[in-house]
């Protein structure tokens, strides 16, 4: 099989500049400073500080291969699909390419704002090299999957971001790229969009052609993809089938308490920031007792009048499988954002769950499109009862503990 991606020795270095902190200032200084054209003593000297955000990358990927980059929160891997995509220069090692690279990496890039949907289709064709006969072919296509069709020529600045990124995408994956490279698509846009993303990304692989795949998203890493490439800390840490990439990613996310700063992954379009998530019934649960989360998060002016906003809540198990979601719409709940903040508590009563650690991710939601999310943003454990009747459980009974009884007939 080709090789049509080989990386040797890749390295990104960032030069950091810090600010040294400044000495105390007396009247006198400020005086000077004011009616002085010399540049006065007590400017603070800048000291520079090397930061590599990638380094030592070395890996092939074959030709057809659809392959998931997984890693945590600045791992390094938006910043080698930049360079994958020729967006950014590496500092060191090289990077062979066969073939033509279609990107879809953040909302924002790709598109020329002033033009409109359909100009743009245009543009993009002619980057990947094909001809106008060619693009018109695929033409009708594109503008099917994006649902965009009554804004075709309305300038793509005015689009919402669920807008841009479904025509984005829709150009990206049907002008026949040799090599897809998508970041994080799933992190906007709706439940349906996700899943037309999902099934164009999966018919691109069937067809032969290569795609390359971030997502925090770990069930559609798997799905989607035969191979893996874990990122840790910007190096490569393994390389292997796409459920190995899994199980070494949970291995390294075990090793941190999770927070909404110190999380599994973050998306959204903006406008809404969550500031603060925690597991208030405590660290450990008993199974069946309840389990009671606090949110916070702020709110931008424009959103604060508004009365459809959603939060949305979801438990993962260890491995990384969701095993429930909950929208606040589910029971009528309407925010109150006046005072440009969300701040509530969110409770289950009598939590059916097996002993285990589990997490906790919060999303807030806008007509459908995710404002801000935060994937395993909080933690917590569930043990049994000590006069508990389980004395063994095997792998693979489930994760549910249900209140059950037995009558007789």
């Amino acid at each position: 099989m080709t090789t049509v991606i080989s990386v040797e020795n890749l390295g990104k270095k960032y030069n950091l500049s810090h600010k040294s902190k400044e000495r105390y200032k007396s009247l006198r200084d400020v005086l000077t400073k004011k009616f002085s054209s010399i540049k006065p003593i007590n400017t603070p000297p800048r000291n520079t500080e090397e930061f590599w955000a990638l380094k030592e990358i070395n890996f092939e990927i074959k030709q057809g291969e659809k392959v998931g980059i997984i890693g945590r929160n600045g791992a390094g891997k938006s910043t080698l699909l930049k360079i994958l995509s020729r967006i950014t220069e590496p500092s060191t090692g090289k990077i062979q390419i066969k073939g033509k690279v279609a990107s879809l990496l953040e909302v924002g890039t790709g598109f020329h704002p002033e033009l409109t949907g359909r100009e743009n289709i245009y543009l993009n064709g002619a980057i990947l090299g094909m001809s106008r006969i060619e693009i018109k072919k695929k033409f009708d296509e594109i503008v099917a999957f994006s649902e965009v069709e009554k804004f075709l020529d309305t300038p793509v600045k005015r689009y919402s971001s669920g807008m841009y990124m479904r025509l984005a995408f829709a150009v990206a994956a049907h002008l026949e790229p040799e090599i897809l490279v998508v970041d994080e698509v799933l992190a906007v846009g709706d439940a349906q969009f996700q899943k037309k993303c999902l099934g164009k990304m999966e018919e691109i692989g069937k067809s032969g052609r290569t795609v390359l795949f971030v997502s925090h998203n770990l069930d559609a890493v798997t799905t989607l993809c035969d191979k893996g490439i874990v990122l840790n800390n910007g190096k490569v840490d393994f390389v292997g089938s796409a459920e190995d990439a899994r199980a070494k990613y949970l291995n390294h996310s075990l090793k941190y308490k999770a927070s909404v700063y110190n999380n599994a992954g973050r998306g959204g379009t903006g406008g809404v920031s969550i500031e603060y998530l925690a597991v208030e019934s405590g660290d450990t649960l008993t199974a069946g007792n309840s389990l009671l989360v606090a949110l916070r998060a702020s709110v931008d002016d424009k959103f604060r009048h508004r009365k459809d906003l959603q939060v949305a809540f979801g438990i993962d198990s260890e491995d990384g499988v969701r095993l429930y979601t909950f929208l606040s719409s589910w029971i009528n709940y309407e925010l109150n954002l006046s005072s440009g903040e969300i701040n509530l508590n969110w409770q289950v009563q009598s939590l059916p769950l097996v002993p285990g650690k589990y997490f906790i991710s919060a999303s807030v939601i806008f007509q459908g499109e995710t404002l801000d999310s935060i994937l395993h943003c909080g933690e917590f454990f569930v043990t049994y009862p000590k006069k508990h009747m389980h004395i063994e459980r095997l792998h693979g009974w489930g994760p549910l503990d249900l209140n059950c009884q037995i009558y007789s007939k």
